[in-house]
């Protein structure tokens, strides 16, 4: 519900739970009042207060009052050079040469329904879920508008924000910065929460309280990276799982963005979040527009675990389009591990043989398929078939895989490109590269210039033939290197700094041209597992390879860190053989399924290898999965502990929304002598009900919660359990 009262000029954002106000302030600077729990309609200018503060500038309208500075109050959308010095939210370069932005208020409009971006992921629904608030801000003197975008999930307490900016002037006017979110705090007592790692190690957690000055993450990979997440969050210092005010805060962008908050020099503090300013320059001529991405927030005034499943259900709901969202998604098995690019028709229909007699329902067929490809030194850009490998052409493996009762998936990375390649001899021009300079190489490839449509208009022709050929179900796009010498000869020199950013535009261009010509195939991202595992991916590709770290127990905490945002139904998890590949440990197969269950659940393994005993074990297991497919998709998710405190083990817990149904996932860490009895007390169940327990024992729900359940002792390293419990009618 959006309000806006006229007589006291505040805009007004009610949720669920939640509560978000904006104010008209003195000379039309908009001021930002209240976010936090809900409450009646009020206007909290109150909590503004005026004071001469030296060294904090006045706006001339002020004339000799000294109390009133754009440095001392909570605004909506920062500015820049006009005597705010906290965090900008917006820059220009104005034709004089000066960088400044001094917006003020022009008007606003509630409307029903959901704004929509150009070219840019976006939450969507219906005009019954959603309403949408713009406010236009305008800078007189630059002659530059800014409408503030803002959409409210009321059920979901999700409110989003965009930002457009428009040149209503006679002169070009370049933006240097422009943020999607500000959000402003009249306490600085927060801790920031940001999302970090590297590759095969990504989104762990990092905490720490504000302190003086400015604590930022960023990516300026050309991706949003392994190393930090879009994805942050302010709370209270004593805030946890099921308690303390909250504020999630996350970004549906791909490419460079910037995190950043401040403690200012009145124990203030601010979050801006958007686009990263470095090497970002985009030229608005006259009557021109720019669109920032959209930012998602949701404030819990009751912890981090009501947070995350607003977010999750939102995301569900109104960020993903699946073209499986009304059916179960199958299980699936890929042959990399088994094989890697080395392979024959005949030796991966053996693979899809050996999976089908396990009850495994979707055939990958990963790298390797395609042109002079038998390692990652050659072949990317050569998008066409390899019938050396694949006599008859695709379309006569497929129907090998689908006689054998199985659907089949494809891997392709669009974005890059092998010198060795036929496209690469024939348009050396098509990378990113900087005139004079030699090329950098990650993983011996080359990065396809993406901002130019004649570039990527050859690229998806290629594999839209490919994926036409045959009857293609699945499609994992991968990316497997970060962006270097960003520089392309399609724009001139004052433009270059659009460069990251149309690149950006373009992957999307072309994920929404796969998504409209192809809408039966399931596409999963992947950016060398976690790179690119963001809310703008997402809205092209429901689920992304969660890590290319596939070892069970680095998983719990990977898989952990996601979830602090992300759905389970949008990580990529698979069971993989041991010794593992990136740490060489040796864990059960029962506990590596019971970890992959927490997400999309597949196998990336040589099955044929397997033990008829662990075959046996891949059978329970895929037929555990499949009987509570919508309880771990879709229903409430519970993090019941820390894996990064290693205690003695690690739970988790997925509840239906009647709260008559749970799941509940357990996994010990190291065996030590002498262990304690131990009691896992689980979350959200009804109270008031009682659960048996795998069909046996019963307990009360209220038990369950603040007893906890006996766990047996566990003897060996990485042991597992799961418990399912169902409700008892009186």
């Amino acid at each position: 519900m959006i309000i806006y009262n006229e007589q006291a000029k505040t805009y007004t954002l009610h949720s669920k739970n939640t509560t978000y106000q904006m104010k008209v302030w003195d000379y039309g600077v908009l001021l930002h009042t209240y976010y936090g729990p809900r409450l009646r309609d009020g206007d909290l200018s109150c909590l503004l207060r005026r004071k001469d503060r030296g060294f904090s500038p006045n706006p001339n309208e002020a004339g000799g009052s000294r109390t009133f500075s754009l440095d001392t109050f909570p605004q909506e959308y920062s500015t820049c050079g006009v005597g705010d010095y906290r965090l900008p939210s917006i820059e220009l370069e104005l034709p004089s040469g000066s960088r400044t932005a001094d917006l003020r208020y022009v008007g606003g409009e509630v409307r029903r329904g959901k704004y929509g971006l150009e070219g840019l992921p976006a939450f969507h629904g219906s005009a019954e879920e959603w309403e949408t608030l713009s406010i236009v801000l305008r800078d007189a003197a630059a002659r530059v508008e800014v409408e503030l975008l803002y959409g409210v999930l009321e059920e979901y307490d999700l409110i989003t924000r965009a930002v457009r900016v428009k040149n209503v002037g006679g002169e070009p006017v370049r933006l240097c910065r422009c943020a999607s979110l500000c959000l402003d705090f009249i306490r600085s007592d927060l801790d920031l929460i940001t999302f970090n790692g590297a590759h095969v190690m990504e989104r762990c957690p990092s905490r720490a309280p504000l302190r003086p000055g400015i604590q930022s993450v960023d990516s300026v990979r050309g991706a949003s990276s392994h190393q930090h997440n879009p994805f942050v969050i302010l709370c209270d210092r004593d805030a946890g799982e099921e308690h303390g005010l909250c504020y999630g805060a996350m970004l549906l962008y791909s490419g460079n963005f910037q995190a950043a908050a401040e403690a200012d020099q009145f124990e203030n503090a601010r979050l801006v979040m958007g686009l990263n300013p470095y090497q970002f320059a985009w030229t608005l001529e006259p009557g021109g527009a720019f669109t920032a991405p959209e930012a998602a927030m949701v404030c819990s005034p009751w912890g981090f675990g009501p947070m995350s499943r607003q977010f999750h259900r939102a995301i569900r709901k109104s960020l993903i389009r699946d073209p499986w969202a009304d059916r179960r998604k199958p299980v699936l098995i890929n042959h990399w591990e088994a094989t890697e690019a080395r392979f024959t028709a005949d030796r991966l229909a053996e693979i899809a043989q050996e999976a089908a007699a396990l009850d495994l329902e979707l055939f990958v067929m990963d790298d390797g398929w395609f042109g002079a490809r038998d390692d990652d030194n050659a072949g990317l850009g050569d998008w066409f078939v390899n019938e050396e490998k694949l006599p008859g052409g695709l379309g006569a493996l497929v129907e090998r895989v689908k006689a054998l009762g199985m659907s089949f998936g494809i891997w392709i990375e669009p974005e890059m490109v092998n010198e060795d390649s036929e496209l690469y001899r024939a348009h050396p021009d098509w990378i990113l590269n900087v005139p004079g300079r030699r090329p950098s190489r990650g993983r011996n490839q080359l990065v396809l210039d993406f901002s130019r449509q004649d570039v990527r208009e050859h690229i998806y022709t290629q594999i839209k033939t490919v994926l036409s050929s045959a009857d293609i179900s699945y499609v994992k796009w991968d990316m497997n290197r970060s962006l270097t010498e960003v520089w392309s000869p399609a724009l001139p020199a004052n433009r270059q700094g659009e460069v990251y950013h149309r690149y950006v535009l373009g992957v999307y261009e072309f994920a929404e041209r796969l998504h409209r010509d192809f809408p039966h195939i399931l596409i999963e991202g992947c950016c060398g597992g976690g790179g690119r595992f963001d809310g703008g991916m997402l809205y092209y590709t429901p689920q992304i390879w969660c890590s290319d770290n596939t070892d069970a127990i680095d998983r719990l905490r990977i898989q952990y860190g996601t979830s602090f945002c992300y759905p389970v139904s949008t990580m990529g998890a698979h069971v993989s053989a041991v010794p593992n590949g990136t740490t060489g440990r040796l864990t059960p197969m029962e506990t590596r399924g019971v970890v992959a269950m927490h997400g999309t659940f597949g196998y990336e393994m040589d099955l044929s290898r397997c033990t008829p005993e662990e075959k046996e074990v891949v059978r329970r297991q895929v037929a555990r999965f499949k009987a509570h497919y919508d309880l771990i998709q879709d229903g409430d998710y519970y993090r019941l502990s820390d894996p990064f405190r290693d205690g003695p083990y690690t739970a988790w817990e997925h509840v239906s929304r009647d709260k008559r149904e749970a799941l509940v996932s357990l996994v010990t860490g190291p065996f030590r002598g002498a262990p304690p009895f131990l009691s896992l007390r689980v979350r959200g169940l009804d109270p008031a009900l009682r659960y048996r327990v795998n069909g046996g024992e019963i307990y009360g729900g209220d038990a369950l919660m603040a007893a906890g359940y006996p766990l047996p002792m566990f003897s060996g390293d990485y042991q597992s359990m799961q418990l399912h419990l169902t409700a008892v009618d009186a």
